[in-house]
């Protein structure tokens, strides 16, 4: 892996974090401050945080694997 595309992966799980970090925020303040009024949005963040999450774990897993291969 060149320099620049460790680089890249670290930029891409950096971002990864700072998206997954929002969705979890975002379901955070459904629960602390919009149920039970809410509840019907519970699924969408709900899965918005799940993918997010899984997004920065798979690009996360990459960047590790580069790093052992190197």
């Amino acid at each position: 892996m060149t320099p620049e595309e460790r680089q890249a992966l670290e930029k891409a799980v950096s971002k990864a974090k700072r998206i997954a970090n929002e969705r979890a925020s975002a379901l955070h303040d459904l629960v602390e401050e919009r149920l039970p009024a809410a509840y019907e949005e519970i699924p969408v963040i709900a899965q918005a945080t799940y993918d997010a999450c899984r997004a920065w774990a798979e690009v996360s897993a990459k960047l590790k694997a580069a790093e052992i291969d190197n």
